[in-house]
């Protein structure tokens, strides 16, 4: 398992700072970009499940990069990606997910919010059934992914 990387540390926070944005511009604060082997964003989106559930900030970067070969990508995420976008990241062919939120952290922010509906099943799970590795590097920066959480959700 390698370790955070200076590369990996620039783009937390870009994707902490578009979680931000996400939440200023009226969406979940979340946000996610994906990086190809050779260090360069090839697409980054935020959240827009209020106007569909399944579009999720790191559904939506995924989608955006498709047309790319994703092999030696990083997919980095403002927290854990759920269920639904590890198995994106999956399919999709990316090699590595560094995220900053871990899901319980964001459960103890959400509460029972019925926006966010917690699907406590951690992204190292939904890998670790697949027949290729893909490598997680998270949580990291706690602290500051709290931040564009606080006061947003409705416990």
């Amino acid at each position: 398992m390698s370790q955070l990387s200076a590369q990996d540390d620039q783009f937390l926070t870009q994707v902490l700072a578009l979680a931000e944005q996400s939440r200023a511009e009226g969406h979940h604060p979340f946000a996610a970009i994906v990086v190809n082997a050779q260090g360069q964003v090839i697409a980054q989106a935020m959240n827009a499940s209020s106007t569909d559930r399944t579009a999720h900030a790191e559904m939506n970067a995924l989608r955006l990069a498709s047309s790319t070969d994703l092999q030696g990508a990083t997919l980095y995420s403002s927290a854990e990606p759920c269920a639904m976008c590890a198995g994106g990241a999956y399919w999709a062919g990316l090699g590595r997910v560094v995220y900053a939120l871990a899901e319980e952290s964001l459960l103890e922010l959400t509460g029972s919010d019925p926006q966010n509906p917690t699907l406590s099943l951690p992204c190292r799970e939904v890998f670790a059934r697949g027949q290729r590795q893909v490598e997680v590097l998270g949580p990291l920066r706690e602290d500051e992914a709290r931040n564009a959480h606080r006061g947003f959700w409705k416990k």
